[in-house]
């Protein structure tokens, strides 16, 4: 090879190696059943939440993002995988119980951790994982090289950390007993897990997934009665509440310190979220919009959404954009310069980082199936195409319609009186289920030969 040709060619090697250095890391934070309402950042509110606020204001706020699910597990395989829930085989709750769990993870269909590791990232999930209790569904077996957490659906206690008896705290596949409280001991294995991750010069996607403010609502005495003093006229579920949420907040704000201080934070990508709306017979607040967790009106469905990216994403910036939780599954392989496969259901964000718009329409489906008499094991759904919306909330109920533009708290029913919409949305949403129904969402049945 002549000398000039030599120069040239490990300039380029340089810089492919230099760029692969400095692509960023991907944090994701999510909560369980935090509503919008309880994020000070949105309006004014009781709940102060100053860490996740302060996140917003040093990147770009989302006021129109819904999650994936009005519940725990379906939301997360979308989240996990690009795709509609019922098309990552969990349309329903996955519970300890196999009478009453009504998901399984589709087998084969990679998830965010699979295609990152492809491309060289490290990939880790701290925290609840709530997608199977056993092979082949554990986090390790679908694409994570670390799994520090709970295995299973909810606690029944955030200090005892069992569920109906049973511990799932695992480090990988090694079971563990810690002590505390679960949101301290996953922020503290999240802090641990920067300090590691600053010694290497692989890049990093972590998924920290807090149980918090799901109930049991277990607040710390300490948070409790700092709320009570600040604000006695509070009654105690909301009290208690809001001591959950601000104590969550406060051990975000200190693994983010955490992460400036072993120097990571400048290239982490770092999105906020929830899993759906938070649940009113516990004292969660989603104003403005109507209801909470387990429905299709907004209040199950809108969740607080944040993404900070220093030098990338301007500071107090908002957006608009009407997306779904699980958009993070393309955006970050974009981010990562992998191609994410047409077979999800999920849009980059990227332009929207950018300060474009997206011009692909797209529908938002959503669709939960629970056992117990009021739904009989039977699925309902939703579709919201353009300002339009068609939902219904169990799946014994009428179909409502209603147009989110003129009618954005939903209020006014109007079935009846838009045939044209109601043709063209029911048609379209049953093609949704249609698709959904190709993945099996029971594991597979053992058979004697």
């Amino acid at each position: 090879m002549k000398p000039f040709a030599l120069i040239v060619s490990s300039f380029f090697v340089v810089a492919s190696l230099f760029a692969v250095e400095q692509r960023p890391n991907f944090l994701i934070i999510y909560a369980d059943d935090l509503g919008y309402g309880d994020v000070s950042t949105y309006h004014p509110s009781d709940c102060h939440t100053p860490n996740i606020d302060k996140l917003a204001a040093e990147g770009m706020l989302f006021q129109n993002m819904r999650a994936n699910c009005t519940v725990c597990s379906p939301s997360r395989a979308a989240l996990l995988t690009g795709r509609f829930p019922d098309r990552a085989g969990v349309p329903g709750v996955i519970r300890t119980n196999a009478e009453d769990s009504w998901g399984y993870l589709a087998p084969g269909i990679p998830t965010i951790g699979n295609e990152l590791k492809k491309v060289g990232y490290h990939t880790a999930v701290i925290g609840k994982w709530h997608l199977g209790l056993e092979s082949p569904n554990t986090p390790n077996e679908r694409g994570f090289d670390l799994f520090h957490g709970f295995l299973g659906d909810m606690m029944d206690s955030y200090t005892t950390h069992l569920r109906q008896g049973h511990n799932y705290m695992r480090r990988n596949a090694e079971v563990i007993d810690p002590n505390g409280h679960a949101t301290d001991i996953f922020a503290g294995w999240a802090a641990d897990y920067f300090r590691e991750r600053a010694k290497e010069k692989q890049p990093f996607f972590l998924y920290l997934a807090f149980n918090a403010p799901h109930f049991p609502i277990e607040p710390p005495e300490e948070w409790v009665a700092k709320v009570k003093a600040r604000a006695p006229q509070l009654d105690e579920k909301r009290a208690m509440n809001v001591a959950l949420v601000e104590h969550l907040d406060d051990r975000i704000g200190q693994l983010l310190a955490v992460l400036k201080e072993a120097g990571l934070d400048q290239n982490t990508v770092v999105a906020f979220g929830s899993d759906n709306g938070g649940s009113l017979p516990h004292a969660q607040n989603n104003d403005p919009w109507r209801d909470g967790k387990t429905s299709h009106y907004d209040g199950g469905l809108r969740v607080p959404f944040m993404v900070r990216w220093p030098g990338h994403i301007k500071a107090g910036s908002r957006s608009d954009y009407a997306g779904l939780n699980f958009d993070l599954f393309p955006t970050f392989l974009e981010l990562a310069g992998a191609k994410a496969s047409p077979d999800i259901d999920a849009i980059s964000l990227v332009p929207i980082f950018n300060g474009g718009t997206i011009e692909t329409p797209r529908d938002l489906y959503f669709v939960r199936r629970e056992g117990g008499a009021a739904y009989g094991g039977k699925s309902y759904e939703a579709l919201i195409r353009g300002d339009w919306k068609l939902m219904q909330n169990t799946p014994y109920s009428p179909l409502e319609l209603y147009n989110l533009k003129n009618d954005p708290l939903e209020k006014t029913n109007l079935i009846g009186k838009a045939p044209k919409v109601f043709k063209e949305l029911s048609a379209a949403l049953r093609t949704h289920v249609q698709t959904g129904g190709a993945t099996p969402w029971q594991k597979p049945e053992t058979r004697e030969p």
